[in-house]
C-alpha cells in the first residue's frame, strides 16, 4: 500500500532545539550575569545543561520523572555541576527558559520547502513528546503549525514515545491504518523503534551521519532527501 499519511517528530527533526536553545541559554547567562561566579564559561554552561537536561529526557521517556521534576532540577543540577550552591540557582531560571525558548524560530535546512512539497502529496501530521503548551508555541514562531492536519501531543495522548500506545493514538486521530503511514524522526528509540512496533515504517532522520546498527525503512541526514522516494 502507498503512504498517504507522513508523520512528523518536532524538536530536533523539523524544530532546531540545540540552536534555540543555545540562543535562550545564552540570554539566560547574560541577563543573571552568571560569570560572576567565575568557575565557568558560555560555552561550558551550554555543555553541562545539554548533558543534563539529555540525561532527564531519557528519565522522563521511560516514566521515571515527570515534566514538572525535569523542569525543577534540569538548571539546580546543571549549575551544581558548574560549582554553583543550590542557593544561589536564580529561582525563576527554568521558567524564564521555559518561556523564552518556544518563541525561538531557527528549523533544520529545507524544512519549510520539504513541506511544501510534501503537503501536496500527503496528509501531514505531528507526533511530539513535548508539552502541549511549548510545542504550539515552537510550531508557531517558526511557522510550521500550517503543514499539519493533526498535532498529537504525548500530554494530549497520555502516553510517551515509543509507547504503542502512543502510536495508536496517532493512528486513530489522524484515521490512518498503520501500512499506509510513515514516521520521520530523528530519534532511534522513541521514532524509529516505536513506529516499528506499532507498524509503521519510518524514516530515520540522522543529519549527523552517526553509526548504529538499527534496522530502518529508510535513513537521510538531510530533509531534501525525503524527495528521493516520497
Amino acid at each position: 500500500m502507498a503512504y498517504r499519511h507522513l508523520f512528523f517528530d518536532l524538536d530536533h527533526t523539523l524544530w532546531d532545539f540545540e540552536t534555540n536553545a543555545d540562543e535562550t541559554l545564552a540570554t539566560l547567562y547574560d541577563r543573571h550575569a552568571l560569570a560572576r561566579h567565575g568557575t565557568f564559561d558560555l560555552p561550558a554552561f551550554k555543555r553541562v545543561y545539554s548533558n543534563v537536561n539529555h540525561a532527564l529526557w531519557r528519565l522522563y521517556q521511560a516514566n521515571k520523572v515527570t515534566q514538572t521534576q525535569l523542569r525543577e532540577v534540569r538548571f539546580v543540577r546543571t549549575l551544581a555541576k558548574l560549582g554553583v550552591a543550590a542557593a544561589d540557582v536564580p529561582p525563576t531560571l527554568s521558567d524564564e527558559f521555559t518561556d523564552i525558548l518556544p518563541e525561538k524560530s531557527a528549523v533544520f535546512p529545507h524544512t519549510h520547502e520539504t513541506l511544501d512539497y510534501l503537503r501536496g502529496k500527503y496528509t501531514l501530521h505531528l507526533i511530539t513528546n513535548g508539552s502541549e503548551d511549548m510545542q504550539y508555541r515552537k510550531l508557531a514562531s517558526s511557522n510550521l503549525t500550517q503543514y499539519f492536519d493533526q498535532i498529537i501531543t504525548s500530554e494530549h495522548s497520555g502516553h510517551l514515545k515509543p509507547d504503542p500506545r502512543m502510536f495508536a493514538h496517532a493512528l486513530q486521530a489522524a484515521g490512518a491504518g498503520a501500512p499506509e503511514s510513515l514516521m520521520i524522526g530523528d530519534n532511534l528509540e522513541c521514532d524509529v523503534l516505536g513506529a516499528h512496533n506499532a507498524g509503521i515504517d519510518q524514516v530515520y532522520f540522522n543529519p549527523a551521519k552517526r553509526r548504529h546498527f538499527a534496522q530502518v525503512t529508510y535513513e537521510i541526514s538531510s530533509l531534501d532527501e525525503l524527495r528521493a522516494f516520497l
